[in-house]
């Protein structure tokens, strides 16, 4: 898997796991990469107002979000390495999967990152549905 620019990421996917699906369970970072740490991001918009009570739209504005922080450090969606996606309802998370899935295809691509998803009793931000922090690796 190919970040912005650079050398490739390599993508670990041991076949002892079985199939990884929607994510990688590792990725070796070259050297010679930056790495960039994104603080958890919530579904906002840039008058800090959450986009709605939705969870794919939480989700899709988080990700916008954390996709923002990496541009302005000169990185691409390409460049993300591990992400984790925190939620306040996993249940909910599990009903909203096909419309997660069709907003991360149109900002991330194909591009799966390690990821892990953690339910959380709450976010300080109230109303927040979903928070994602991340790692880059930037070239």
């Amino acid at each position: 898997m190919n970040g912005s620019d650079g050398e490739a990421l390599a993508i670990v996917d041991p076949p002892e796991l079985g199939p990884a699906k929607g994510y990688a369970n590792g990725v070796v970072v070259p050297a010679g990469r930056r790495l960039l740490f994104v603080a958890g991001q919530v579904g906002w918009d840039e008058a800090q107002r959450l986009v709605g009570d939705d969870f794919a739209a939480q989700f899709a504005q988080a990700l916008r979000n954390v996709l923002a922080v990496v541009q302005a450090a000169g990185g691409g969606a390409g460049d993300l390495v591990r992400l984790t996606v925190y939620v306040t309802d996993r249940a909910e998370y599990a009903a909203s999967r096909r419309d997660v899935g069709q907003r991360w295809r149109e900002l991330m691509g194909r591009h799966y990152p390690a990821m892990a998803l953690v339910e959380v009793r709450g976010l300080l931000e109230p109303g927040a549905k979903v928070e994602i922090e991340a790692t880059a690796a930037l070239p």
